[in-house]
């Protein structure tokens, strides 16, 4: 089969016909059928995550078909559609497992880091870290859902019951969330690399009150920001943005450092919080909520020999949504 090979920093991804792999105890083998590109997938080759497997087979946002069973897997049959997200594996047993909190296990493993990932004609996935996914939305569609989706909705729920929310990096998970919002009649405000006219556009084309630079103030104060930018210098600037008691979050995995700031600007019981990872119930609340109200999920895709490019792309900001690998296995 083929699968796209990342085996280190400054070494250039390559498709390379490598063996299929076997599922085993409660794996699943899947056949992908799409593959989202990630933010994480840039940190991990750029070195700002540098503790993958090596060789390693990246990508995360896995949609496939179910075509054989572990010895021990009974959630699935052979031919369903399942998502495999960042989460890969927990033990189960440790404090942050038996108190809701796996996204914080101590011997957590993750996809397309810990485990070989979805940049691949096949994978295997534990079964129990499988989800399966609405059936009216198509394979190339429902990827990014699977972990800027996933992150998005667990930064948004941060947000407690902020009705005027500001989005910093308006990418992949963004897109997604800021349709959450407004369909959840809360005011979006778009924050965007300065003069990206064409993003802010996006944004107000999915519902945003106000699309503007990241370094301009917003018409009216906030009640939350999200940052998904992996940028440490926004949160001084949306921590200005703020209304008193009001709280920042990050959603990436990595960020640049935060440069320091004025107490003024926490002081009034405002916030500043990070997000890790995702749970199971993020999932299946996510794609309950979407199937009740179903989002745009905007989409550029690629080839697997085409991957590199699609990095390219997202490393120069030039993708509008989600970058995403289709996949045909033979």
């Amino acid at each position: 089969m083929r699968a796209a090979l990342f085996e280190g920093v400054g070494k250039p991804l390559r498709v390379a016909d490598v063996e299929r792999p076997m599922p085993h105890a409660q794996q699943v083998r899947l056949r992908v059928r799409a593959c989202g590109v990630c933010r994480t997938d840039l940190h991990i080759i750029d070195g700002e995550l540098d503790k993958p497997k090596l060789p390693l087979v990246l990508g995360h946002q896995i949609v496939g078909i179910v075509d054989e069973l572990g010895p021990n897997a009974t959630c699935f049959r052979i031919g369903d559609r399942v998502g495999v997200p960042w989460l890969g594996w927990t033990d189960g047993t440790c404090r942050f497992c038996t108190s809701g909190r796996e996204n914080l296990c101590d011997a957590i493993r993750f996809t397309g880091y810990d485990i070989d990932g979805g940049f691949a004609d096949y994978c295997v996935a534990d079964e129990r870290y499988c989800f399966s996914l609405p059936p009216e939305i198509d394979d190339l569609h429902v990827a990014p859902l699977l972990c800027a989706g996933l992150i998005g909705y667990r930064a948004y729920k941060m947000a407690g019951d902020a009705r005027r929310i500001g989005i910093f990096g308006f990418g992949s998970a963004a897109h997604i969330v800021a349709q959450i919002a407004v369909k959840q009649e809360r005011e979006v405000f778009a924050f965007t690399r300065p003069g990206d006219h064409k993003t802010q556009a996006f944004a107000r084309e999915l519902g945003a009150v106000w699309a503007g630079d990241s370094n301009a103030p917003p018409p009216r104060l906030l009640d939350a920001a999200l940052i998904f930018a992996p940028a440490g210098e926004l949160v001084p600037l949306a921590l200005r943005s703020l209304d008193k008691g009001g709280t920042v979050v990050c959603g990436g995995i990595h960020m640049s450092d935060i440069p320091s700031f004025p107490y003024d600007i926490l002081w009034n019981e405002r916030s500043v919080r990070s997000v890790a990872n995702l749970t199971r119930a993020d999932g299946n609340d996510l794609f309950d909520l979407i199937r009740q109200a179903p989002v745009r999920v905007a989409v550029t895709d690629y080839t697997l020999e085409q991957l590199p490019d699609a990095v390219e792309a997202m490393h120069n900001g030039r993708i509008e949504g989600s970058a995403v690998i289709s996949l045909n296995a033979s």
